[in-house]
């Protein structure tokens, strides 16, 4: 059973336990709960005096640091919207972000504010609603948000949310908006449930938070490792090496991760992984984009039964499961969180039969907008339930197995071919690092699916490998689903968070005039 909630929570550990460490900065400089939560009280007295009310959004811009978490905390006792922008946009998409989420202030790193300032000068956003972590010429210093102001938490805390924004993988990013809930902010029993799922539990725990955190997941991950008393060591996109490095160092037990990663894990020659202690692993949690079931397979043979999955989006989470449950259904990614129902509907709108594909709705687990826009919020919706998208199946027992997203289906000669499922099948070949599919037109089947791949290091492009893969897929895909050409490219274009930019793999196919 999970704790009581009244015996956890960021505020109750910082109180019964200061000195417990909560964060480890990237050069090793530790700070403990007492201190941490000192600087989130100060900064939500300094919004405060700054003339920020709730429902005021703060926009975020930067690197893994522990002013992400001052800032998150802080927000979320102050009823304002965080909004954390990638720290590797450009000067028109943190313009863009800036303005949709009418941030009434911004924070940013001081490495940062040449790319951020242009944004704001463009808006004419105002000088002193600019605060540049470790201080930067023209901006205020960050540390002045915290000085002059009293200690002690808010006079009446009230529950922010984080505003995050949608991949953008078609059209500009949106805002999902949550209603801010009422009262101080606590630990729902939905959350603590969902994080049991996953193995993650109150506790003396140490959380590596890896992936850039201003992605909703990595993000929501490690302040909730905060919010359950774990320590959270911070690192800025390591390497395989240096991820189980910091593993081994500080005995890491939580950490979320991305396929990406896990596929160049089990890629390192065995010595060097064996090299590692990585025995303090209890749950590795990876979400975000397809994992080949051949990876996953390798992944625990390498890090143990260890893994865990869950399904959803930034505007919520349907579904979660555990290495031994994966071992039972391989290929799914869970069956459905308590009080969220799944449902697969066909184009008709109806329920789709057992193992029949279909669209995946399911229940958000609060009630959203996307901001500024009604058409999109009732676009996603169907009888009370969200869709991000994405085609998959329920077995006869109710687990979830997702095929693709509806955006990227081949479709040939009137069959639907599923990208996802032949990059699986490619990424398990030892000469491929990476692999993309995507239909192209084609005079007589409508389209034809086309592989890109980025090849190891140590193999060579050429006419040998693209015909080996293609035996390869022979081996495994029904005959319709080989495809029926392979390109090369040196890499492949990924967010951050490992999401594959298939549009931008289409765009660069077609610039290069390729007509095979």
């Amino acid at each position: 059973m999970p704790a009581p909630t009244d015996t956890i929570g960021f505020g109750a550990i910082a109180s019964t336990d200061p000195d417990r460490v909560a964060v480890i900065e990237g050069d090793g400089t530790p700070t403990t709960y007492g201190e941490l939560a000192r600087r989130v009280d100060r900064l939500s007295r300094g919004f405060a005096a700054h003339g920020l009310r709730p429902g005021d959004a703060v926009a975020a811009v930067l690197p893994n640091r522990r002013a992400y978490f001052e800032l998150r905390l802080a927000t979320g006792q102050s009823g304002l919207y965080l909004t954390p922008v990638s720290h590797h946009g450009t000067v028109a998409e943190v313009g863009y972000l800036v303005s949709d989420s009418e941030a009434r202030l911004v924070v940013a790193d001081r490495s940062l504010v040449d790319t951020v300032g242009a944004a704001l000068d463009g808006l004419g956003f105002p000088g002193a609603d600019r605060f540049a972590v470790g201080g930067a010429p023209g901006w205020t210093d960050y540390e002045q948000l915290l000085s002059g102001v009293s200690d002690g938490p808010p006079a009446e805390p009230r529950a922010g949310e984080v505003m995050g924004y949608t991949s953008g993988t078609t059209g500009r990013p949106k805002a999902v908006r949550k209603p801010l809930p009422d009262g101080p902010p606590r630990l729902s029993p939905y959350v603590l449930g969902f994080m049991a799922r996953l193995d993650i539990r109150p506790g003396h725990e140490v959380h590596l938070a890896a992936g850039p955190l201003y992605h909703a997941a990595p993000g929501t991950f490690a302040t909730l490792a905060l919010q359950l008393g774990h320590t959270v060591v911070l690192a800025e996109r390591p390497t395989p090496e240096d991820w189980l490095h910091l593993v081994e160092r500080h005995r890491v037990s939580v950490t979320f991760t991305v396929p990406t990663m896990l596929h160049r894990l089990v890629r390192l020659p065995a010595q060097v992984r064996d090299a590692h202690d990585t025995s303090s692993l209890r749950s590795v949690v990876h979400a975000g984009a397809p994992c080949p079931p051949e990876i996953k397979h390798r992944a625990i043979d390498v890090l143990g039964p260890v893994l865990t999955e869950f399904y959803g989006a930034t505007e919520g989470t349907a579904t979660a499961l555990t290495s031994a449950e994966w071992l039972t259904k391989p290929g799914s990614v869970g069956y459905p969180l308590p009080g969220i129902r799944v449902r697969v509907l066909d184009e008709d709108g109806r329920d789709a039969r057992t193992g029949e594909a279909g669209t995946v709705y399911f229940t958000p687990a609060a009630p959203f907008e996307y901001l500024k826009d009604a058409a999109k919020t009732a676009s996603a919706m169907h009888d009370g339930l969200f869709s991000a998208g994405d085609i998959g199946h329920l077995d006869q027992d109710g687990w979830l197995f997702l095929h693709d997203r509806r955006t990227d289906l081949v479709i040939s000669g009137g069959v639907n071919l599923y990208p996802a499922e032949i990059e699986g099948v490619l990424a398990a070949h030892p000469a491929v690092a990476d692999a993309a599919v995507i239909g192209v037109p084609d005079p007589e089947w409508g389209q034809r699916a086309v592989a890109i791949v980025a090849p190891e290091p140590d193999a060579t492009a050429g006419t040998p490998l693209a015909e080996a893969l293609i035996a390869h897929c022979r081996s495994t895909l029904a005959g319709y689903k080989v495809p029926r050409a392979v390109e090369f490219t040196d890499a492949l274009p990924r967010t951050s968070s490992g999401k594959l930019l298939r549009r931008d793999v289409r765009d660069a196919y077609r610039a290069s005039g390729a007509t095979t």
